[in-house]
């Protein structure tokens, strides 16, 4: 039977025995687990053992193309990674635009699943049905950027596309990732450790099949809609970033490890000024009108910048700016370049130097400690020089290396308390004490605290077109924590989660309703939005499942104690995260997941999502 959008095929490579096979799921798979994400929990569910070390041979990871990834649908050039996080322990997953996963699509795959270690250096090379495991010991410790030019000189194609890690995941730093064509990353929970660990250097794919939709008409006339709606898009001009002027002044902004305050000198560091000093034009990903990705240069001394990894967004420019109260801005695009360069995230990276510098701001580490360093907040150079040290894993870094967590039960002295994070994971920067229904999908998520799935309170008046075709349409205000803010969190958290399954991209403004057009449109079937949003809440289900089998408990689903006190002063004084009510609203969440009052998925749960098999791993 032909299929429509999805090409029917993964690729199996097992590292260790150098076998390659190719796996032909039917047509039932797809439509149970779409794609992206949900493909990842089903295999990691079924295919991990239980307790199997992240950095261990029983660890897989999975590359998987969304249910629409390089159709010609509006903004389809996202796809997953996925495997068992060393950084938490955990469920493990990370996104990225640009043109891989659609390279891997054009390569007739929806997904590699990769197995085993490998006894030297290696990288996959898939070029439609030709794939092969191939030596990488020359480039073993180099940089991405050159990484990459070598990987497309060796394969003698030089427009393939490279999903590479750099020294930080050779070196297992537990927030390695994997860096796409230089400028885009699969960033976080740590899955380029993972490829370290397999002395996997990364997969490059190159790909000549185009994907077929069942109505094209269809596809076009959803991709006319976009093309007069994207006109209005906040991100044409200045990417992400822009806002942060705004952030400020409402208390979304991260300032100073998340203690609050004010941080006055924020429009020296935000997006517009940055294009405005620095920038070079704006970039795009497959298929999308909307250019967010931002190009700079920065030559001068003594942070010059390669223009080769593009210009820090958003995370970035808060993670390395406002959370370190640092208001250099050639030293926070160094930042973020140091950290393609190496492979690490810049989320986990600059929110683990915020870890280090108030733990010396309050002498539980010392001078000494820092390896001669003055780590204190606002103190641009030693923070260049931390990102390097935890790349290369030299002095204090190996220990930062492993996540402010780990790092933080290590130091002890109470130092659990300045790391804000959530199952390990560093929290992105968006505040949950200003947005309440964020910090609760913060707090439930089986990654970890993650922003690109759960709804960012402030953003809700943008989404309740989509909120009036699933249910009524209220506009909550951002710190409420109400049974109706809940239900937003479950309701919009199907649909933002939806992205991951289907391989859009959330900044290109699809409806549910469109989206429901768009699966029915490329692939042919008939669907509905119920039978989308059951497909993600079935992958949530195994997630959740899947975090239970490796010792996760509701324990686990908290925030930071910090953000149960509210600053001294700023936008936020007087706005704290009520401990209690968080309980009562977690508690509410598991309900309509359908969750007992402790987060584990019911029997009737698993029945109405098709999921009655997985009951024998909540035994293991």
């Amino acid at each position: 039977m032909q299929c429509f959008g999805y090409t029917g095929n993964i690729l199996r490579v097992d590292l260790t025995s150098g076998t390659i096979d190719t796996e032909k799921p039917d047509e039932s798979y797809y439509r149970n687990y779409l794609g992206g994400r949900g493909i990842i929990a089903h295999t990691l569910l079924t295919e991990i053992p239980a307790q199997a070390d992240p950095l261990g041979p029983d660890n897989k990871v999975v590359f998987a193309a969304g249910l629409l990834t390089g159709n010609k649908i509006i903004g389809s050039g996202r796809c997953s990674v996925g495997a068992k996080s060393p950084l938490t322990g955990g469920f493990g997953e990370s996104e990225a635009g640009g043109m891989w996963g659609v390279e891997l699509r054009r390569a007739d795959y929806d997904a590699v699943i990769i197995e085993g270690v490998s006894q030297k250096p290696v990288y996959l090379w898939i070029n439609d049905d030709a794939v092969e495991i191939r030596d990488a010991g020359a480039i073993w410790g180099s940089d991405v950027k050159t990484s990459m030019a070598w990987v497309r000189q060796d394969t003698g194609q030089n427009k393939a596309r490279t999903a590479l890690i750099g020294p930080g995941g050779e070196n297992r730093v537990r927030f390695g990732n994997i860096i796409v064509d230089c400028c885009d990353a699969f960033g976080r929970s740590g899955m380029g450790a993972v490829l370290g660990s397999k002395k996997l250097k990364g997969v490059v794919v190159k790909g000549s099949h185009r994907s077929k939709s069942a109505n094209n008409e269809g596809v076009l006339d959803l991709n006319r809609i976009m093309k007069g709606r994207y006109k209005s898009s906040p991100f044409e001009r200045y990417g992400t970033g822009a806002v942060m002027t705004n952030f400020e002044a409402v208390g979304n902004l991260p300032i100073r490890n998340y203690s609050g305050g004010r941080f006055p000198d924020v429009a020296k560091i935000d997006a517009v000024t940055l294009m405005r000093d620095y920038g070079t034009g704006m970039g795009g990903c497959f298929n999308c009108p909307i250019r967010c990705k931002k190009k700079i240069r920065i030559e001068n001394a003594p942070w010059p910048v390669d223009p080769v990894y593009g210009g820090p967004e958003y995370e970035t420019l808060a993670s390395f700016g406002s959370n370190l109260l640092i208001d250099d801005l050639p030293s926070i695009c160094k930042a973020g370049e140091l950290c393609d360069s190496y492979g690490i995230d810049t989320i986990s990276t600059g929110a683990t130097i915020a870890f280090a510098m108030e733990c010396y701001e309050k002498g539980i580490l010392t001078v000494q400690d820092l390896d001669g360093l003055q780590l204190n907040f606002g103190n641009s150079a030693a923070m260049l020089v931390m990102v390097e040290k935890i790349a290369r894993r030299e002095g204090i870094g190996d220990l930062l290396a492993r996540g402010s967590r780990i790092a933080a039960e290590e130091i002890g002295n109470g130092a659990t308390q300045y790391a804000i994070q959530v199952k390990g994971l560093e929290l992105p920067y968006h505040e949950p004490r200003l947005n309440q229904g964020l910090g609760l999908h913060y707090s439930v998520h089986a990654v970890g605290a993650d922003h690109c799935t759960g709804v960012i309170d402030g953003t809700l008046p943008g989404l309740l077109d989509n909120w009036k075709r699933i249910g009524p349409a209220e506009n909550i205000p951002a710190t409420e924590l109400s049974p109706r803010k809940v239900r937003m969190v479950y309701e919009l958290g199907l649909y933002r989660e939806m992205s991951n399954h289907l391989g859009l991209c959330y900044f290109v403004p699809w409806n549910i309703s469109e989206l429901k057009g768009a699966v029915a449109a490329v692939t042919g079937w008939s669907v509905t939005t119920w039978n989308l949003m059951k497909a993600v809440e079935r992958g949530i289900t195994i997630m959740r499942l899947f975090n239970l089998r490796e010792g996760f408990t509701y324990k686990d689903d908290i925030l930071p104690a910090r953000f149960n006190t509210s600053p001294a002063d700023g936008p936020l004084k007087g706005v704290r995260v009520n401990a209690e009510t968080h309980r009562e609203a977690r508690e509410l969440y598991y309900r309509m997941m359908g969750w007992d009052s402790k987060g584990i998925p019911t029997d009737a749960c698993l029945a109405a999502l098709d999921l009655e098999w997985a009951a024998a791993y909540l035994q293991d």
